[in-house]
């Protein structure tokens, strides 16, 4: 996992927002729609620059668990926020990387589906290949971040899966790391397959 994660995100505003131009109440809040590969900290940094909203945000919306959201999710962000941002930022903001961004639609979009089988038999092979598939293409990233290590540490990426610490929550154990791990690539790529096709072209998942 690389510096892009933490980077990477689409922009949708939700309609009625009014925040370029045109806007009369500088405080009023607005709505934000949860884009695939969103994170809380992504959209703090969207509004604020930094990380200092994600707890705003968590309880203005209810979530519990910060590392937790989801596509087609709307989050209600407080306008004093950006208030604070446009104050401290200069005015000049540099487009979102939108070629990333369909980049990554892409390779979600890519997601194999198996088969509809006839018989029993045929459908206990098609899962037990696309298991063993997923386990493979699981451990092969899993070697190339970390040589397959639960201890590894590079920076703020901990772990077998090189996850970021934020989405870890302070819980390193192994059984942690896999079950984050496995949310991570289902909500980002739909399968370890695609993350993996990801990976081989970028470098990065």
């Amino acid at each position: 996992m690389k510096l892009g994660k933490t980077v990477l995100f689409s922009t949708v505003l939700a309609a009625g927002a009014g925040l370029a131009m045109g806007a009369t109440d500088a405080h009023a809040s607005e709505t934000y729609t949860v884009e695939a590969g969103d994170t809380l900290s992504k959209i703090s940094h969207k509004f604020a620059g930094n990380d200092s909203l994600v707890d705003k945000i968590a309880k203005a919306n209810k979530i519990s668990n910060v590392n937790m959201i989801f596509a087609g999710q709307e989050l209600t962000i407080d306008g004093e926020a950006k208030t604070e941002k446009a104050e401290t930022t200069e005015t000049t903001q540099a487009a979102p990387a939108q070629t990333a961004a369909v980049q990554e639609t892409a390779v979600q979009e890519t997601t194999q589906t198996a088969p509809v089988q006839e018989t029993a038999a045929q459908t206990t092979t098609t899962t037990a290949t696309t298991a063993a598939s997923t386990n493979s293409a699981k451990e092969w990233i899993a070697q190339r971040e970390s040589s397959g290590s639960y201890t590894a540490t590079n920076g703020q990426y901990i772990g077998r899966y090189q996850l970021s610490a934020s989405y870890l929550n302070g819980d390193y154990s192994a059984a942690n790391q896999e079950r984050v791990a496995d949310q991570y690539v289902t909500s980002r790529y739909g399968s370890w397959e695609g993350a993996q096709a990801f990976w081989q072209a970028n470098g990065w998942y």
